[in-house]
């Protein structure tokens, strides 16, 4: 491990992974700490929720990606705090020192004040989501073979997604097309096409970060997939049952939670104010207010474009401030007059809506349709992180288009049937 000064970044995510190799030709000692040993590439993980994708096709060792990097480490652990005075991070049995500090520990979900609705609608945010939400996707059709009575069949065979976003729209047309396609013809006692997939969006409309004419196709492109959407209409409650909207009950099986998000614990470890949303607001060079040495990136930031609006909270954000503040980091070792403030260069947004539909906007460009479809898949294969992963998501889809077939159909951890 190369010596000269310590950077430490907590998370290795894409903020994360792209500050520890903007680094690798520095003359630091790089420690990247994180409580899991892989680094997800969180865009396809509802794929692996939907029985698309297994697990090791979007996730990878983290010590597998940085082992020829000679001036880096990686700890698995837990931070649970942050001593700014002694410059030192803490772990639950160790505390480690640096100069300067590099916060990238991403979001959570958020359940606007009603965390007890967590256990009824799980979130996605890692692998463990992923396959436990496949578990409870998967689990109902079985169950829902087995039952007798109708109505409780209609209810196991009912899925609610909360939330409009691309990750819900994503969850909405991925189950249908599970459930329509994929399974249609493997049952003998139900037939998994009447099944019913309702998306729930509490705002006017979905996609609402994208132009409203590419807000109005996603909704077209659901409704043809089978989906019902519901916008305006904000979940009022969550119980083991189903959900409760404004004046409406809905009876489900499964619910599925893409509404939020909220910042990890960071503000606590620094003992800052964070916004509602639990980041903390950092300045022009992604520094935090009154601290010299800690850099807050991703999720985790408040950091406002040239508009003053935040940035969202996309991979490419935190792809791009890791490697600024490693340019910072760079030449501050270097006593250089550190780079111009940070600008986020928008690299577009894109979101698919089931198979040959997508939408694509890159502000002045912006198409849909089969050929989004096709620059989507394209663009998240390329981004991948290493070859053996891109040929098997390639082949999987191409699997998947030709055959309608999903490959990762597994129940790992079966429950009892509540009829038992």
């Amino acid at each position: 491990m190369g010596d000269g000064s310590r950077v430490v970044i907590v998370g290795a995510g894409f903020g994360g992974l792209s500050a520890a190799v903007a680094l690798s030709r520095a003359p630091v000692s790089v420690t990247v700490i994180d409580r899991q040993n892989h680094h997800l590439f969180q865009p396809l993980l509802y794929q692996v929720a939907t029985a698309a994708l297994s697990p090791a096709d979007i996730a990878w060792p983290i010590r597998r990606i940085l082992r020829r990097q000679e001036n880096a480490r990686v700890l698995m652990g837990g931070v649970t705090g942050v001593d700014t005075v002694r410059r030192e991070v803490v772990l639950r049995n160790r505390r480690i020192g640096y100069e300067f500090l590099v916060l990238a520990t991403g979001a959570t979900h958020a359940y606007f004040g009603h965390d007890e609705w967590a256990v009824h609608a799980p979130g996605l945010k890692n692998i463990v989501d992923a396959t436990e939400m496949r578990r409870r996707i998967l689990q109902a059709f079985e169950y829902a073979e087995m039952e007798e009575d109708g109505h409780a069949r209609q209810r196991l065979l009912t899925f609610v997604i909360v939330g409009g976003g691309p990750t819900g729209v994503e969850m909405a047309g991925a189950v249908a097309e599970l459930a329509h396609r994929a399974l249609a013809r493997d049952f003998r006692e139900i037939d998994p096409r009447h099944a019913r997939v309702i998306l729930v969006e509490a705002g006017a409309r979905l996609l609402a970060p994208f132009p409203a004419d590419l807000s109005a196709y996603a909704q077209r492109a659901l409704r043809k997939l089978g989906v019902e959407v519901r916008v305006g209409t904000p979940v009022t409650h969550c119980d083991a049952g189903g959900v409760n909207l404004s004046g409406e009950r809905l009876d489900a099986g499964t619910v599925i939670w893409a509404a939020g998000v909220a910042a990890s614990p960071v503000a606590d470890w620094l003992g800052v104010p964070p916004d509602r949303a639990g980041r903390i607001r950092v300045g022009p060079r992604l520094e935090i207010e009154g601290l010299a040495q800690e850099f807050v990136i991703g999720d985790a930031a408040l950091s406002l474009d040239a508009d003053g609006k935040p940035l969202p909270g996309v991979a490419a954000v935190a792809k791009q401030q890791g490697r600024y503040v490693a340019q910072v980091i760079r030449a501050r070792i270097g006593d250089r007059a550190p780079p111009g403030e940070f600008r986020y260069r928008d690299a577009g947004q894109l979101a698919t809506i089931g198979r040959r539909a997508a939408v694509v906007d890159f502000g002045r460009i912006r198409f849909r349709g089969w050929l989004a479809w096709w620059f989507w898949g394209i663009a998240h294969i390329y981004f991948l992180i290493n070859v053996r992963s891109r040929l098997s998501v390639a082949l999987q889809w191409l699997w998947s288009y030709v055959t309608f077939d999903r490959g990762a159909r597994l129940i790992t951890r079966p429950d009892d049937w509540p009829g038992d």
